[in-house]
């Protein structure tokens, strides 16, 4: 008889974004005159630059070629692209990374999920708290959370509480933890880290003997100048840290899928003799045996991000956003909200009026203004009282929102 995963059960009953999907979808089909607005899950509305979708267009006429055809790519991603990202992300900002360091994938929500499948069960992370939902939960699904209690958070999980308290900016944690999640700029709260903030965790994690998984999805949207776009920009980092990057939000490849995994050679765990092994070769081997590469279309339209005319296209579809999450601050701050965020991220993250719940402001939103947020509590207990905003809409999109949030709420 098969037996289930038993720490797949222990999960809750749906995800995040599923939920707010469910609830959207029973409210259009109760109220089909409805227009409704979302500014809540954070999916890209430009089209693909012009010199990504040339690349794509050569890429497919290669595909139909018998002499330029290509089937399986290498696992790790095709060097084109492997040397571009060197190049152009790291290189140009004096950070040392080597091509075989870099592992191209379909998303870095792929990659910040299956990351754990390396580690031991008894391995005790640290999450900032609110916090991205999968790093929490694809460890619950490796079975080293614990039980989730009533309050929502998991027994064997350290949570470093991420309020107006502290700024956001989470407190070094008070417990020994192995593996330490910092997603910066901030998903869901809009927050960064400054330079010597992110030394800090760096000075830890190599003093207790962590690791660091550095989700840095968002670093093209950074505008201020002491916040670092990479954690490799730390003195030491490369032996503690493995950072996540994504070109989803970056170029908007949402439906094209494309992202890339840094290990660097120096970073690594112990077995249980305390034996110190390398992670690079390990992901290396994971990879080639549970994942067949990202497709070479794709691969040819991320590298085209990084010529002269792309980064120019590209920067001018961030600065669109950016100028949603200026509008978006401001008009909300004027009516009086409490909003953080949106300086350095494409994200806002907004008190809820009057002690209302998150999930209270969600409905109220939904059923007065027709306008979907994301409920600040999906994302960790630190989240309640909290709503996040995106700025991934269309500007007639959201100045509408806006107006109704305005008149309505």
């Amino acid at each position: 008889m098969a037996h289930i995963n038993e720490d797949m059960l222990k999960l809750p009953g749906g995800y995040l974004f599923t939920e707010i999907a469910r609830k959207v979808g029973a409210f259009k089909e109760s109220h089909p005159q409805a227009e409704v607005i979302s500014l809540g899950i954070g999916d890209v509305t430009q089209p693909l630059a012009p010199s990504v979708v040339k690349a794509m267009h050569s890429a497919v006429d290669e595909m139909s070629r018998g002499t330029t055809f290509r089937g399986y790519g290498p696992e790790r991603g095709y060097e084109f692209l492997r040397h571009a990202i060197a190049e152009n992300d790291f290189r140009a900002r004096g950070i040392k990374i080597d091509e075989d360091e870099i592992f191209v994938n379909d998303g870095a929500k792929s990659d910040t999920g299956n990351f754990q499948e390396l580690l031991g069960k008894d391995v005790k992370i640290g999450v900032s708290d609110p916090i991205y939902p999968v790093y929490v939960d694809s460890n619950a699904m490796g079975g080293r959370t614990g039980i989730l209690g009533a309050d929502g958070r998991w027994s064997d999980v350290v949570y470093m509480p991420c309020t107006e308290d502290n700024d956001f900016v989470p407190e070094l944690p008070s417990e020994h933890v192995d593996v330490i999640y910092l997603c910066y700029p901030n998903n869901p709260t809009g927050t960064t880290l400054t330079r010597s903030e992110l030394k800090r965790w760096v000075e830890y994690a190599a003093k207790h003997d962590a690791l660091i998984f550095y989700d840095s999805a968002y670093e093209a949207y950074i505008q201020s100048d002491d916040v670092p776009h990479s954690i490799y920009e730390i003195e030491g980092a490369r032996e503690v840290a493995v950072e996540f990057r994504s070109f989803s939000k970056t170029a908007g490849f949402t439906g094209v899928r494309c992202g890339y995994t840094i290990v660097p050679k120096e970073v690594t765990a112990t077995t249980k003799d305390g034996k110190r092994t390398p992670l690079n070769p390990l992901w290396s081997r994971r990879q080639s045996t549970k994942f067949n590469g990202v497709s070479y279309v794709s691969q040819r339209a991320a590298e085209a991000i990084y010529t002269a005319d792309g980064h120019a296209e590209i920067r001018k579809t961030i600065d669109y956003y950016m100028e949603n999450a200026r509008l978006m601050r401001a008009t909300l701050q004027n009516l009086g909200y409490k909003v953080y965020g949106g300086k350095d991220a494409p994200y806002l993250w907004v008190r809820t009026p009057d002690g209302t719940t998150s999930w209270g402001f969600f409905n109220a939103m939904l059923q007065r203004a027709h306008v979907v947020c994301t409920p600040g509590v999906g994302f960790g207990p630190a989240g309640e009282g909290y709503v996040r905003l995106t700025a991934f809409g269309q500007h007639e999109s959201t100045e509408k929102a806006l107006e109704r949030i305005k008149t309505k709420i």
